[in-house]
């Protein structure tokens, strides 16, 4: 929805343009808003398509290993010692 957002942006921002312009009656900004609105419409089909596709673009798939990686071993002081177990209670 990235793109589609970004074109409503530029309709809305052309139309709060054009209020400007109708509420202080100056003509020298009406072609700049009118431009933004026309570009803004115009652009919405646009990236609701790109949008669309790239939603429904299949993943990549990960990149394959080459082998097996040689797994460290851990030093002796590394290590986390086990504690020893209890006894088993005698059986009656």
């Amino acid at each position: 929805m990235r793109y589609t957002k970004s074109a409503l942006l530029t309709f809305g921002a052309g139309l709060v343009l054009a209020l400007v312009v109708v509420a202080t009656e100056t003509q020298g900004l009406a072609r700049v808003a009118s431009a933004a609105m026309a570009l803004g419409i115009a652009a919405i089909p646009i990236a609701m398509a790109v949008d669309w596709r790239l939603a429904t673009r299949v993943p990549r798939q990960p990149a394959k290993r080459r082998g097996k990686t040689r797994s460290r071993r851990a030093s002796p002081a590394a290590r986390r010692r086990t504690r020893p177990r209890k006894p088993a209670r005698p059986n009656r």
